[in-house]
């Protein structure tokens, strides 16, 4: 008996090949999204981790010094070297680790003239969404170049840094000579911002007089627009990219706006375009014997939804949306004011 056997050689036709590849594609592309929000929430758990750890840190420093640390330390103001003092980040280097970072500075010595923090990233200082927080900034002929930013900054308050004439700071947790404990922060430690997110490499202008007077602008953006210069003659993306530095566009943030709210520059200035998000200070810190500073510098992050990760002065940590109202926002960011504050989720 005989058998016959036939093969067939018809295989894929490009029409079949071709619906094949885009039934693929779909699968893929419905994947992708799934796959970047697994990894956001993942970079979100380890922002909220690293300012847990920020907020641990000054704890030990408040138990240890018997004050929560100073925003920067100045002997005299005037004509002073505006990188003379060093941030909170440095001051916090033995508290997290970095004993061997913090025995060859000197926190005495200007942070600019210290090779020892040339090239230097500490990890915990850069929120793993920052899309600049890995980006140098070359600050030659400092012996410090090139410098890495950093993507949290530190409650200043509302609107007033300094005023050097009475040695006042804002109503924040930190400032210049500031000796704040525990027991300064009447509103609750629950209840008041320590550190929050921020973007490193922020555009801001400096050294321009306010618009309309010293009194805190009104919680409406609008009304906080209002009080800014048109244009500046020195503005750049500069901001929070030096991690060392003692001023508060570089270390702090401040509540005048709320979470990722935008100040936008009405006309070009310097490095500047019109209508790029901005943030400002009046006057650095320390370069004037009688001018105050006041800063907007705004809480921003690159994570999903809006959200920037704080840390609170209890060391809880949270998240707020750009939803959050204003008024709610600047009563969680002071220490004594009074606020009946119930948003804390």
């Amino acid at each position: 008996m005989s058998v016959n056997i036939k093969f067939s050689n018809r295989g894929f036709t490009l029409i079949e090949l071709l619906v094949v590849i885009a039934i693929i594609g779909i699968l893929i592309s419905l994947l992708l999204p799934a796959v970047q929000s697994v990894r956001e929430a993942a970079r979100r758990t380890q922002c909220l981790n690293n300012l847990r750890q920020l907020g641990l840190a000054c704890h030990n420093y408040e138990s240890t010094r018997k004050h929560f640390p100073p925003s920067a330390e100045f002997a005299g103001y005037g004509s002073i070297n505006t990188n003379s003092s060093w941030s909170i980040h440095g001051r916090l280097l033995p508290f997290l680790e970095q004993n061997n970072v913090y025995d060859n500075v000197d926190l005495n010595v200007a942070w600019d003239d210290q090779v020892a923090i040339s090239g230097l990233k500490i990890p915990i200082y850069s929120c793993p969404s920052d899309i600049q927080g890995d980006t140098p900034r070359n600050v030659s002929p400092k012996l410090a170049s090139p410098l890495f930013p950093t993507s949290y900054g530190f409650n200043f308050g509302s609107w007033l840094i300094f005023d050097p004439v009475n040695n006042r700071i804002g109503d924040g947790m930190t400032g210049p000579n500031s000796r704040l404990k525990f027991r300064d922060v009447i509103d609750g430690t629950t209840n008041t911002l320590l550190a929050s997110d921020v973007k490193a490499r922020q555009p801001y202008g400096r050294n321009e007089p306010l618009i309309g007077g010293t009194n805190m602008p009104l919680p409406d953006p609008m009304d906080v627009a209002s009080r800014v210069p048109a244009s500046f003659a020195w503005c750049r993306p500069n901001g929070h990219t030096e991690w060392c530095d003692g001023r508060v566009h570089h270390q702090g943030f401040t509540t005048t706006l709320g979470p990722n709210q935008k100040l936008l520059l009405a006309s070009s200035s310097d490095e500047i375009e019109a209508g790029t998000d901005i943030d400002y200070t009046s006057r650095q810190e320390g370069t004037s014997g009688t001018e105050a500073t006041y800063a907007i510098i705004t809480s921003r992050s690159y994570h999903s939804g809006g959200l920037v990760n704080v840390v609170m002065v209890d060391g809880s940590t949270r998240s707020y949306t750009n939803q959050l109202e204003l008024s709610v926002w600047r009563a969680l960011g002071t220490r004594a004011g009074g606020e009946i504050n119930d948003y804390l989720d």
